[in-house]
Formats: C-alpha cells, sequence, structure tokens
C-alpha cells in the first residue's frame, strides 16, 4: 500500500519520548522507527527470562497465573499456552472502537516502554508494533473496559490480538479479521514467548496517550479562549486596564501572567477600546467574566502545566510489571502499573478545562443580553422580536457548561475492586481520560460561539476599529461566517468554527501577537 509521508522520524529506542513526539506519531506526522542499539538494549533482560524458566523459578506471570490467580504455578512447558490464554481472556472491552490517533498513541508508547529493557521481551514484538504504524493498520480497540490499574488491561489485550492474528485490524479505515489483513500485507501473526503476552497488557499507556492528545488540545483552548476574551472585550465596550502587568506582577502566578500579556497584546491599538478608556462613568469596573479572565485562565494553563509535568514523567517511566533487572538477575513484582497520577491529572485537566467554558459562556450571555451588552441590539438580532439572532446559541453553550459540570466530577475518586480482591484498589484513569475528551470537545462548541456572538458585536461597534490583533481573531471567525443579516441555522457556523478552534486555527493566529519573553 502507498503510505502517507511523515514530516520526521520518531525514534524508539526505550529512552523518553516528548509530548511533541506522539502528538506526531499520532497525527502521522512522524513515523516511529526502531532505534539503533534496539536488540542489545532488549535482550539482556529476554536471556533473565531464560534463566527464569530453565531454573523452574516462581515468578508472577511466567510461571504463575495472574492477578488473583497468582498462586496458581504454572508448568514452564506451558509458560507460551499461559501468554496466548492471557491475551485472549483479557480481551473484554465493549463499546465503539477509540480513534486511530489515541490507537497510534498507544502503540507508540507500549512500544516504547518494551523497548526500555525491563519487560524481558523479544526486540521482534517492538519491531512488529512499529511495523503495523508504519503501514497504518490499527488494532480495533473497544472504548470502555479499563478500570486503570494492573494498566488498561482489556484496551491493550485488543491492541495484542492482532500481533497474533486475531481480533481485527483497521486497513484503510476498514475493520477487518486481523489474519486476513496481515495475510494480505504479507505479515505472518507472532508466536508469543514467556512473558510477552503479560509485557503487552500492562501498563499506563493508555491513559498516558489520552493525556498527552488531550494536552495539546488544551494548550491550544486556553490561548483560544484568550482570543474570544479580547474579542468579546471590545464588543462589549469593556477595559484594558485589568490586563495591566503591575496587577499581574503583585500575583505572580506564571499563567496568569501570560493570559494576561497575550489578551493585551492582542487588544494593543484597538481603537474600540481607547473610545472609552477614560470613560469612568462608562464602566468602573468589569463583570467578573471580563476582569478576572486572567486568573481563570491562567489558573487552567498552570495546571496544564502540572499535567505536562506527570505526562513527560511517564514518557521516561517504566510501567510494567513484574520488571526484569537483567544486571541483578532479578524479577521483582510491583505496582508501576497503577494509574493514579495519570488519573488525578486527567480528572485535574477536565476540571479546568471545564472552566474555560464556564467563563467563556458568561461573556457569551452579556453580550447577547440587551441590559448588560453596553448598547448592542437585543440577542444581536437584526430585527429584534421579529428574529432572534445568537439567543439560542447561547442555550447551547449553556446546555454543554452544564453537561461538563457533571464530566468534571473526578474518576479518580472511585475504585471497584476487580480479580477477587487481589487488585482491591484501581485509579479509574482510562474513564478519567475519557471524560476529558467529552470536555475538550465541549469547550471548543463553546469558545466557538463566543468567537461567533464577539465577531458580530464587534462589527455592531463600526466605525470603531478593532485593534490588529483582535482584528486578526475576527477575520477568522469572517472567513467561516459571514454577518448575521438574518435568522438561519447557527448550528452549521458553531461547527464549523469548532472545527477551526479544535485545530488550533485561532490559538496559531493569536500567538503571533504574543510578546517576547
Amino acid at each position: 500500500m502507498a503510505y502517507i509521508p511523515a514530516m520526521t522520524e520518531v525514534v524508539v529506542s526505550g529512552d523518553p519520548l516528548l509530548p511533541d513526539d506522539v502528538v506526531a506519531v499520532a497525527q502521522r506526522r512522524a513515523v516511529a522507527v526502531p532505534g539503533p542499539g534496539l536488540a542489545e538494549r532488549m535482550l539482556p533482560a529476554r536471556e533473565v527470562v531464560a534463566r527464569v524458566l530453565a531454573d523452574n523459578r516462581t515468578v508472577y506471570g511466567i510461571t504463575t497465573g495472574f492477578g488473583a490467580l497468582a498462586s496458581t504455578r504454572i508448568d514452564p512447558a506451558q509458560a507460551a499456552e499461559l501468554q496466548l490464554a492471557l491475551v485472549r481472556s483479557h480481551a473484554a472491552g465493549v463499546g465503539e472502537p477509540v480513534g486511530p490517533e489515541l490507537v497510534r498513541a498507544m502503540m507508540l508508547l507500549r512500544a516504547r516502554t518494551l523497548a526500555q529493557g525491563h519487560s524481558g521481551v523479544r526486540p521482534l514484538v517492538v519491531e512488529r508494533i512499529l511495523e503495523l504504524m508504519r503501514r497504518d493498520l490499527l488494532p480495533v480497540v473497544p472504548a470502555q473496559g479499563s478500570v486503570g490499574a494492573s494498566g488498561d488491561l482489556a484496551p491493550f489485550a485488543h491492541l495484542a490480538l492482532p500481533l497474533i492474528g486475531e481480533g481485527e485490524l483497521s486497513d484503510g479505515g476498514v475493520a477487518a479479521p486481523a489474519a486476513d489483513v496481515l495475510a494480505r500485507h504479507g505479515l505472518e501473526p507472532l508466536r508469543l514467548e514467556p512473558k510477552e503476552g503479560l509485557s503487552l497488557l500492562n501498563g499506563t499507556e493508555g491513559m498516558l496517550a489520552m493525556g498527552v492528545l488531550g494536552l495539546a488540545v488544551a494548550d491550544s483552548l486556553a490561548i483560544t479562549a484568550d482570543a474570544a476574551c479580547a474579542l468579546s472585550i471590545e464588543a462589549l465596550l469593556g477595559s484594558s486596564r485589568p490586563l495591566d502587568p503591575r496587577i499581574h506582577r503583585l500575583r505572580p502566578h506564571p499563567g496568569q501572567a501570560r493570559s494576561a500579556a497575550l489578551m493585551a497584546a492582542l487588544l494593543e491599538g484597538s481603537g474600540i477600546n481607547s473610545s472609552h478608556a477614560d470613560d469612568f462613568e462608562h464602566a468602573v469596573q468589569d463583570a467578573y467574566s471580563l476582569r478576572c479572565a486572567p486568573q481563570v485562565h491562567g489558573a487552567v494553563a498552570d495546571t496544564l502545566g502540572y499535567a505536562r509535568a506527570v505526562f513527560e514523567r511517564e514518557l521516561g517511566a517504566v510501567v510494567d510489571n513484574p520488571l526484569v533487572f537483567a544486571d541483578d538477575d532479578d524479577v521483582l513484582s510491583g505496582g508501576n502499573f497503577h494509574g493514579q497520577p495519570l488519573a488525578f491529572a486527567l480528572d485535574f485537566m477536565a476540571i479546568a478545562v471545564a472552566e474555560l467554558g464556564s467563563i467563556a459562556e458568561r461573556r457569551t450571555d452579556r453580550i447577547l443580553d440587551p441590559d448588560r451588552s453596553s448598547g448592542l441590539p437585543p440577542f444581536l438580532a437584526a430585527r429584534p422580536g421579529l428574529t432572534s439572532g445568537y439567543m439560542i446559541a447561547q442555550y447551547t453553550a449553556a446546555a454543554l457548561v452544564a453537561e461538563n459540570r457533571i464530566l468534571a466530577h473526578p474518576a479518580s475518586v472511585d475504585s471497584v475492586p476487580t480479580s477477587g480482591l487481589q487488585e482491591d484498589h484501581v485509579s479509574m484513569g482510562w474513564g478519567a481520560g475519557r471524560k476529558l475528551g467529552d470536555v475538550l470537545d465541549n469547550v471548543a462548541h463553546v469558545l466557538a460561539i463566543e468567537l461567533i456572538c464577539a465577531a458580530e458585536g464587534v462589527d455592531h461597534r463600526a466605525p470603531l476599529r478593532p485593534a490588529p490583533g483582535t482584528a486578526a481573531i475576527h477575520a477568522l471567525v469572517r472567513s467561516m461566517v459571514p454577518p448575521l443579516a438574518d435568522d438561519r441555522p447557527p448550528s452549521p457556523a458553531i461547527e464549523t468554527v469548532t472545527a477551526a478552534v479544535a485545530a488550533g486555527d485561532f490559538a496559531a493566529a493569536a500567538e503571533m501577537y504574543r510578546p517576547e519573553g
């Protein structure tokens, strides 16, 4: 088949990856390739596993059963059969398949974990995962079934099945039996050897993949929120005084300072803003959704910074179990597969990003309310009363904000014991990641609604001109949505602008005006 050319390569050697590496591979802007020296790094641990079998040692997952069956001794002659049965039995996921970007990220991260040389698997396993990625042959992975401890077992079992010629592979976006797809591409199914099935399933990379991909979107949404707020300040004849850096130096949260600086830069040279800068009868103080935006947006950005630090540590971590220490000829069982650090970060991200939507909806409502919009037409309607303008777009934003309040309830405070109480505390991090995805999508829609309404509001301030920065944001909206001459269904415009928000177009436009430093 023809491959999509990669812009860059991401080398999988077992060394830590960066979040940008994961995003690039997930979006097919980069191809993942095995690094030099991979075999030399992995084979010492593989030799330890071989000695465990030769010496007939009792080692979890190699010569024992799994979970609550860990005390059940397995004959070394059955060690390979044990791995096959493990992968098959754990493929218990349900629901719609997860998206291709997430599958690619999971495959990359699992390959990196195995390549570290503490899992005891053959280099061939890593090479085969990367080969499937190169050909864009993606395992079909159901979205539900992980509790986030012992890793994301069910999702990764579905990820592993195609390696042995079972389960399903998506080839060109069409799912088919893995055995048929492998045969079509001239690939032989792998025969798993001792420890390999367990190492394919154990770990936190599913949660980590959700977090890293979600972080890229969330970072963009935080910048987009600054841009939307700046445009709303002009639409509402708000003040730029609360963006004065002297204020933010007295409360030195880094996100707050960066948010205020970007909004101030976007508003620099605003004819709308200067028209009432000294008119203290106009508004002594703006509403919190305008005046406190740097404090709220900045807190979101700082929360995302915390999550980034967690994810970056995890991108260099060893999360398999048991772990093979070749230098000591030892195999140790531990709990590095537990998803609690990631579950907390994913929940924290959902809470923070939900607030971007909450404060944005309040600004939209203010633009549309004739009593609080500083003279804008009611609901921005062309013929108020006969037409309703963007009245119901705010209803949509309100509904999404209400939904996010439910989704922001942390999954990580819950635990449902599994495996006959052997696994008696679990992180629920996979569920936290799934919720985060919904929150990100909802907030992208809420910001799109604010951008549409703020652009319309700025039109009504003519002949006063917006600042060059906000004019660029306004022009981007207008490239997709014409002015509201009369009522029309808002939904298509909302979806079009949402797609641009999610793609990072508004964040990129705003970043062009960010001051240095």
